[in-house]
């Protein structure tokens, strides 16, 4: 009977040993920074393929808010990679300070759909960027309005 109880316990401490490695090394791998994420292209790299808008997150790599919405952007990146072209700018680059001006942000993390090709800007709140679901459903909407745009300028 101790037999068995030590080979349970043993097998017990075995697993619960290897599941707290597992959880440490993917803590220590997660990505630290928004940064980290190397989403999409440059920003002048996409306004020159400008057959696609622009979906743009501007972050800082100090904030939370912004490390927490990249897996969402990861996501969106792959789902519409034919349909928007992804942009991440950190508004800290001084390369990005004109831009970042222009644009005007204010809070981290801020996400445009920026389309060159009819010089329009829509700004995400965070209310529908935070939800993937109505997320989805805005990118969609700006996709169908842009398909309409389209049509109405081949005329």
């Amino acid at each position: 009977m101790k037999k068995k109880l030590l080979i349970i316990f043993g097998v017990i401490f075995v697993l619960a040993f290897t599941s707290a490695v597992a959880i440490a090394v993917s803590v220590m791998n997660a990505p630290k920074h928004p940064s980290d994420y190397h989403i999409g292209i440059t920003y002048d790299e996409a306004v020159a393929a400008s057959e696609k808008p622009i979906l743009a997150v501007f972050y800082v790599d100090w904030c939370g808010y912004c490390l927490k919405f990249m897996p969402k952007f990861s996501i969106l990146s792959k789902i519409y990679k034919d349909k928007y072209n992804f942009v991440m700018v950190n508004t800290e680059d001084p390369v990005n300070a004109k831009l970042v001006e222009d644009i005007g942000i204010g809070g981290f993390p801020t996400v445009y759909i920026l389309d060159p090709k009819y010089d329009n800007r829509v700004l995400m709140p965070n209310l529908i960027y935070q939800d993937l679901g109505k997320f989805r459903i805005e990118l969609d909407r700006y996709l169908r309005i842009r398909g309409l745009l389209d049509k109405a300028s081949e005329k």
